[in-house]
């Protein structure tokens, strides 16, 4: 035995998976978008479609252009977004608070839920009547709105994923010795993570529908007031560029929250393989 050559395996270093077809992917997305962005503007061109209707892209980047540089479009900008901020982070504060009293405790459940089911069940943009008679056509009416409009999302989504904590992984807590702080800290809240996200992404995009209509209300500056400004002179170009604002704000939004999802939820199986 000991003249005989021993083969020794060669191991050799893990090759990390490539990024390029997630890049290219991700490009994808984009083409079906790009391809009708040319279309319209061909059709534009080739008189197809009225220009005094719906502006082509061209005169849609022109006219964001102009507002970028005469710092109007900033500055409607920075006033939506910090309605939105505040509104937001009161639809956070509350729809967390309500969704941990309900869904930690069947005292908590019989307390609020069924108020809150009522009002979700009610459209709350018909409430806006009430919303000016109480607090004014001031920013606390469209802050109001955009915080109730978020709240529900939040709420019933936590709700859920907290009564949908699988109770295996519960018994298996108790039987490591955890107490039901611990079982809620290690087991309830991270089970309960993954639908409370989800529902961020949904409160995001109610909150941007809900400033759409609050910056209707007696507004002097916003987004909102720049595309209702725009109508009374037909510029359906500045129009546009509103309406494009909103759903690039949208988008990011909805970005980073799936940004926020990959870090906070990198425990997950899929995500590491997304990674």
């Amino acid at each position: 035995m000991s003249g005989q050559a021993v083969a020794v395996p060669i191991v050799r270093p893990r090759e990390r998976p490539s990024r390029a077809p997630l890049r290219l992917g991700g490009l994808r997305r984009f083409i079906v978008p790009i391809l009708l962005v040319v279309l319209w503007q061909a059709a534009a061109e080739a008189g197809l479609v009225s220009t005094r209707l719906l502006a082509p892209p061209s005169a849609i980047a022109t006219a964001a252009w102009d507002l970028t540089i005469s710092g109007e479009l900033p500055y409607h900008l920075l006033v939506s977004l910090q309605r939105v901020a505040i509104g937001l982070a009161i639809a956070i504060t509350a729809g967390v608070s309500l969704g941990l009293i309900a869904g930690l405790s069947k005292l908590g459940e019989d307390a609020v839920d069924a108020t809150l089911q009522m009002l979700r069940a009610l459209p709350f943009l018909a409430l806006v009547p009430l919303f000016i008679l109480w607090l004014g056509i001031g920013e606390a009416t469209k802050i109001a709105l955009v915080a109730l409009g978020a709240t529900f999302p939040i709420y019933l989504t936590l709700f859920g994923g907290i009564r949908g904590v699988d109770p295996k992984l519960l018994e298996a807590g108790r039987i490591l010795g955890l107490d039901r702080a611990g079982l809620i800290r290690h087991i309830v809240l991270p089970g309960a993570l993954p639908q409370a996200l989800v529902g961020l992404r949904y409160a995001l995009g109610t909150a941007w529908l809900s400033l759409v209509v609050g910056e209707q209300i007696n507004a002097t500056a916003g987004i909102g007031f720049l595309v209702m400004d725009a109508r009374e002179f037909l510029r359906t170009d500045i129009i546009l560029v509103g309406l494009l604002v909103y759903a690039l704000l949208g988008l990011g939004a909805d970005q980073l929250v799936r940004l926020i999802e990959r870090r906070a939820l990198a425990w997950r199986p899929s995500l590491i393989r997304e990674a």
